[in-house]
């Protein structure tokens, strides 16, 4: 009796731990399909223009610009070998002052002009970050000008009228995805008109 009653005892045991085991690996399975899903799935509300995707420069993990729908953005094409280049400086400035308000500073190097970016993602990544600190969003080096430009500087193009004529454009986006302006390179990141557009925006 004592034996047939362990044996019960032990079979049930046994099959409480096996249905335990499947029912947590089910629910380990859907989890992750279910963090996969919402990876695949497309961002809600996000504006075209913003719908594009970007190598990270300081590891090139593609990133998609939807990540920033609802702020203001600043985007600027950089290179670290031009006369323009102590821009980082006020760049970064501006994304320190106003990031908590919701405005991000979107940097995209770019060897258009004069061969002023010949380096690799991890130099530039060195240079922007020990020389002025940068902790704004950087990107891959990108096309931003001619008919091999990327498609989000095609459009920033088509909106303002303006293509970038040198290192450190800068276009600004407001927190729909509509561009409010474009800046030459001259105008630097603590120029008079350029804050008073954030900060309207913002």
């Amino acid at each position: 009796m004592f034996t047939q009653t362990f044996s019960m005892r032990f079979a049930m045991a046994l099959w409480l731990l096996l249905a335990l085991t499947v029912l947590g690996t089910s629910a380990a399975q859907a989890k992750v399909q279910v963090q996969d899903g919402a990876a695949k799935a497309p961002v809600a509300n996000c504006p075209a223009l913003l719908n594009q995707t970007f190598k990270r420069l300081q590891d090139e993990a593609p990133q998609n610009l939807c990540q920033y729908s609802g702020k203001v953005v600043l985007v600027v094409n950089t290179a670290s070998y031009c006369g323009f280049t102590s821009q980082y400086q006020g760049l970064e400035a501006l994304y320190a002052k106003y990031q908590a308000r919701g405005l991000v500073v979107l940097g995209f190097p770019s060897n258009d002009f004069g061969q002023q970016e010949p380096g690799s993602a991890k130099e530039i990544a060195d240079f922007c970050f020990n020389t002025y600190g940068v902790k704004f969003p950087m990107f891959s080096k990108t096309v931003v000008t001619g008919p091999q430009r990327h498609a989000f500087f095609n459009t920033l193009a088509k909106a303002t009228g303006k293509t970038p004529q040198w290192n450190f454009h800068k276009y600004l986006i407001d927190r729909t995805g509509k561009v409010l302006a474009s800046y030459p390179s001259a105008t630097g990141p603590d120029n008079a008109s350029l804050v008073a557009a954030i900060q309207k925006a913002l």
